[in-house]
């Protein structure tokens, strides 16, 4: 990375591509020169500017009003360029078109929805880590637990039918490579959209969906009018694109983050109630969601410079969560951390709604590997799987001890 002087006063110049498959393979020491060049840094090569400590990407997160998400939380601009879809309702809006669908989607996945599904997802989690060591105590973790399960119970919750899930997995993924460049990433995916994005707006209709589950509470809240009937598909859509990927990944996330470290393995099995501040401390150590791009509403003051009205911001949030400024030791999974204050699932109204879904999801299989593996260790080397705003393994081989 090499550091020069910004047209705009007082701010480094980076030639860094967060986007690079070198990058994308290993970005931590990105984040630490970026975190060390400044508050903001200028991204020569795309033109926007970067924040990595979490300082600042907290402060840009909760500031909606002079950190906009409407012009898109990726790189393409929605103010001078068509996005290539219709915008989310959650992700890509701001007040007041943010309001009711976030309002109507909280309420959805609320406590209520949620003590519902604890126990469902917990029997359904031992029954597959039973089927699962049946097979044998080593294989790859991602397709047979990280995937299996979020495939297995959240489109059942979304009510959504069996056939074609398989889809969902390519189509969040180009989703998420779709906010950054137009790169080889990008291009791999393209060919699919017509048939992917076809599939996805196939199961957001009402009569696709289920009459008792997510879907169908969201459609139930367009017949009280809390939302209009154009606005429901688009948030059974958000569910599909942003509910599957991210969870999977946060998965495979933890049990990398075990496979690495038996020590906080051998503390959760002798406290299984600390499985979900695990599941946080995993998000905040290997951040699933890595970045995300707000569009400033006005001049905004960043440190000594001032970052020009209508320009991209880039939020590292994968930076924000190992800055030492904030965290302790910040390179270390550990089970003793209070990880809350990450910024893994975002801050402020725009912080992912579905992220108690999630939790509850790594809650049911952490504890039913807890009752039946004593340690967990990597079989072989991972792979990295490349996207150009999620941080996500390929493959990770792993071997269990049983008892």
């Amino acid at each position: 990375m090499t550091l020069t002087h910004s047209p705009v006063a007082d701010v480094p110049v980076s030639d860094v591509d967060p986007f690079s498959h070198e990058v994308l393979e290993d970005p931590l020491p990105m984040h630490e020169e970026l975190r060390e060049a400044g508050p903001v840094v200028h991204l020569s090569r795309y033109d926007v500017f970067a924040v990595a400590r979490y300082a600042e990407v907290h402060a840009a997160l909760v500031d909606w009003q002079r950190f906009q998400s409407a012009a898109g939380v990726g790189l393409s601009n929605f103010r001078t360029e068509e996005p290539w879809r219709p915008p989310s309702l959650l992700l890509e809006a701001d007040p007041p078109r943010h309001d009711a669908p976030r309002r109507v989607l909280g309420a959805v996945l609320g406590p209520r929805s949620l003590r519902r599904l604890r126990d469902a997802w917990s029997a359904d989690a031992e029954q597959l880590v039973d089927a699962v060591l049946a097979e044998g105590t080593e294989f790859d973790a991602v397709p047979t637990l990280a995937q299996a399960f979020p495939l297995r119970v959240f489109p059942d919750a979304v009510g959504i039918g069996q056939d074609g899930r398989e889809n969902l997995l390519p189509y969040g993924d180009h989703a998420f490579n779709a906010f950054g460049p137009s790169n080889d990433l990008v291009a791999k995916g393209t060919h699919r959209v017509p048939e992917l994005s076809g599939w996805v707006g196939e199961q957001c209709a009402r009569e696709a969906l289920s009459g008792d589950g997510f879907g169908a509470a969201i459609w139930a809240a367009a017949d009280r009018g809390e939302i209009t009937p154009q606005q429901a598909p688009l948030m059974v859509r958000s569910l599909l694109t942003a509910g599957v990927d991210t969870t999977v990944h946060a998965l495979s996330a933890i049990l990398y983050a075990f496979a690495t470290h038996p020590d906080q393995w051998a503390r959760l099995v002798a406290d299984p109630s600390l499985a979900r501040g695990a599941f946080d401390e995993a998000v905040r150590w290997e951040s699933p969601v890595q970045t995300f791009f707000r569009t400033t509403t006005t001049d905004v003051r960043i440190g000594d410079a001032v970052v020009p009205e209508g320009h991209k911001v880039l939020m590292f949030l994968a930076a924000a969560n190992r800055d030492p400024r904030r965290w302790t030791d910040p390179d270390r999974f550990d089970l003793g951390r209070d990880p809350s204050g990450h910024v893994g699932f975002g801050m402020g109204l725009h912080q992912c709604v579905g992220q108690h879904v999630a939790r509850l999801e790594a809650e049911a299989v952490l504890t039913a590997l807890a009752r039946r593996v004593r340690s967990i260790e990597l079989a072989g080397p991972p792979r990295r799987h490349h996207n150009n705003t999620l941080r996500a393994w390929d493959s990770l081989p792993v071997r269990l001890g049983v008892v």
